[in-house]
């Protein structure tokens, strides 16, 4: 049964209450951490086998919050046949917290390779696969009427990275099941990623998830944040006014069509966006990216495809700010330094509310 805010809190999975450590030990260092959560690598005892244990805290601000943890444990179980969504192996509960045993991806997130050195970064090829195996991850949520709603460098991981091996989509905390019966609108996400609707809340729709695939993949290709401003409030602006720098410049060696893919997902219309579907069958995924980048005035049709491919070099992106809460993955957060065109902005405080957006929109 799906409640008001599109959250389902009815669960196959066993939730066993024995003691964690009866079956797991705790290995190395914490993987990840939050304000109500925190990720550790586990050892099955049984097995041998790694996995990545996300202990979460039932109550959050003196509220009740395991409804929400449930929620997250329904949309991976929905998705347990999906080979890019992280796996769930098990599910334990304890007076205070509720924690899930994950697949481990060994690689780490795609937001380090996002901010390596160019030796290191992905090439556009890297690119083309990865976001195909996202969108075909996104494609099969988006048909179960699930959306993800904090899409982002940090909450993809990789198998391994070297060589590079595939994706996985982890961090189920914000997402929501959608209907035609019942709209859903909340301010969720994180302020680089989210879309214009969340800002202006209005409902959110599998289109919210895919402007977050076009935020994303720009950052994969090009190093760079597309929205970041030197604040907030022009970070928000520039999102609900749709202000994208697509110049040559910034796209240096990438393809005409990998620029024209983004525009089909930046588009301030939900109802103007591709969809996970339509993107997968895009030219710059099906081997049609051309060498280099050209200008805006004469990118091609899309009838027209060019034929060869590029390599691009990244530069380091901007840091991602949490929302909400921080709602930590199977492994550890990026670390480094950061770069932007735009400068950067800490979020410490959960995200302001609709009149406080407007407000500062306004300003």
């Amino acid at each position: 049964m799906m409640n008001k805010r599109g959250m389902v809190t009815t669960v196959q999975t066993r939730i066993r209450t024995e003691p964690f450590s009866n079956n797991y030990d705790l290995v190395g260092r914490e993987l990840g951490r939050g304000k109500f959560a925190v990720v550790k690598k586990c050892v099955e005892k049984a097995t041998g086998k790694e996995h990545a244990a996300k202990f979460q805290r039932k109550r959050r601000k003196g509220q009740d919050c395991r409804g929400d943890i449930l929620n997250e444990i329904s949309v991976l179980e929905l998705a347990k046949d999906n080979p890019y969504v992280a796996g769930l192996h098990e599910v334990y509960e304890t007076h205070s917290e509720i924690i899930l045993v994950l697949e481990c991806a060994a690689g780490g997130e795609i937001f380090n390779q996002c901010v390596a050195d160019n030796d290191d970064a992905f090439t556009e090829q890297d690119v083309i696969r990865l976001t195909h195996q996202i969108l075909t991850g996104v494609a099969f949520l988006h048909n179960n009427n699930v959306v993800h709603l904090d899409l982002k460098p940090q909450n993809l991981l990789l198998t391994s990275t070297q060589p590079l091996g595939d994706i996985r989509i982890v961090d189920f905390g914000l997402s929501r099941r959608i209907d035609a019966h019942m709209e859903v609108r909340e301010i969720l996400g994180t302020p680089e990623y989210v879309a214009p609707e969340i800002l202006n809340f209005e409902p959110i729709s599998t289109a919210t998830d895919m402007w977050s695939i076009g935020v994303l993949t720009y950052v994969m290709l090009t190093g760079e944040s597309p929205f970041l401003g030197e604040d907030k409030q022009e970070t928000f602006l520039n999102i609900t006014q749709g202000v994208v720098d697509y110049s040559q410049e910034v796209f240096e060696g990438v393809s005409a069509l990998a620029v024209n893919f983004i525009q089909t997902l930046l588009c301030l219309s939900p109802e103007d966006r591709a969809s996970a579907e339509e993107g997968l069958n895009h030219p710059w995924l099906n081997g049609h990216a051309s060498l280099t980048h050209t200008p805006l005035a004469t990118l091609p049709s899309l009838d027209e495809p060019e034929t060869s491919q590029s390599e691009s070099e990244p530069e380091s992106p901007s840091p991602s700010p949490e929302l909400v809460s921080m709602h930590p993955h199977p492994l550890c957060p990026g670390q480094g330094e950061l770069k932007s065109g735009c400068g950067a902005f800490s979020f410490s405080a959960p995200f302001p509310t609709r009149s406080d957006i407007q407000q500062e929109l306004i300003c």
